[in-house]
């Protein structure tokens, strides 16, 4: 279910890809080169990677659109340059210590806090999602292949039910998946959660969401409302963005969840933001 390169692409008369192009077009050699540049800041493009994050915002289709021109002039749909991936580390260390500031912990609770949200909030749960995405696609292409040698009576199955009645084409089964895309569709999905929950908030979280009100809570619960809408409809966004999908729009389904839960937390009086503060306070002692 995600995006990739034709294996058709770059092929001799013999459809076999030649050896130049196949060494280039490799996963392997996809990450050699991204890492290299990630310690070769004059290579890359900041200006480029402040506008992405800017129509983050305002027109996150936008971004997506410069994924398809990537795709059509390097033949792939993940970043190759990681000038994003530094900027949002710059936010992600600049918004938690200013977190820890507010919550009034010390130096070394601060940068307990950082590491936290670094490796585990960011990069750990990023992982975890990309990987389940390019795994689940990556198992459900073998099973298609496996299911077309099949009699049909012995088709079926879970994974049709999920994957290939409500995602996949039918014309996408010669397409590899990058599973790069997959943690960049992660990296444009937190970074407005993170400036609303990590930034915007803090301005507001002594004097008004902690006062134990129904106008604390509100305003909080409606923050996080705002964060985690725009974390699944940036996530939709970037899957609905590739022609070889359909019906994308299920991922716009935890929406119904998450507002119902939003009406429950005014009516109990549950405020997202303590539980946040408090559990920050736990994780960092």
């Amino acid at each position: 279910m995600l995006p990739s390169t034709s294996v058709n692409s770059s092929v001799q008369g013999n459809g076999v890809l030649n050896s130049r192009d196949a060494a280039r077009h490799t996963a392997g050699a996809k990450r050699y080169k991204y890492l290299r540049r990630l310690f070769r800041f004059r290579q890359m493009d900041f200006e480029f990677a402040a506008w992405q994050m800017l129509y983050l915002f305002t027109s996150p289709q936008r971004v997506y659109r410069n994924f398809h021109y990537r795709k059509q002039t390097k033949d792939q749909w993940a970043r190759d340059d990681p000038a994003f991936l530094v900027l949002l580390s710059i936010w992600l260390c600049v918004s938690t210590i200013g977190f820890g500031f507010v919550l009034d912990m010390g130096f070394f609770e601060t940068i307990k806090l950082l590491l936290w949200v670094v490796f585990i909030d960011c990069v750990g749960v990023g992982l975890l999602i990309a990987t389940l995405m390019w795994e689940a696609s990556g198992n459900l292409q073998s099973w298609r292949k496996a299911k077309e040698k099949q009699p049909p009576s012995s088709q079926g199955g879970r994974m049709e039910f999920i994957s290939n009645k409500y995602l996949v084409k039918r014309q996408s089964r010669d397409y590899d998946v990058e599973w790069g895309y997959a943690f960049d569709v992660h990296l444009n999905a937190f970074y407005p959660l993170l400036v609303i929950l990590h930034f915007i908030q803090l301005f507001f979280i002594n004097h008004v969401i902690l006062t134990d009100t129904f106008i604390g809570y509100l305003v909080g619960n409606t923050l996080w409302l705002v964060a985690v809408g725009y974390y699944i409809y940036v996530t939709f966004l970037g899957y609905s963005a590739l022609p070889f999908l359909k019906n994308t729009v299920i991922l716009l389904y935890p929406f119904a969840p998450l507002i119902l839960l939003y009406g429950l937390s005014l009516a109990l009086g549950w405020n997202f933001t303590h539980t946040l503060c408090s559990f920050y306070k736990y994780r960092v002692k």
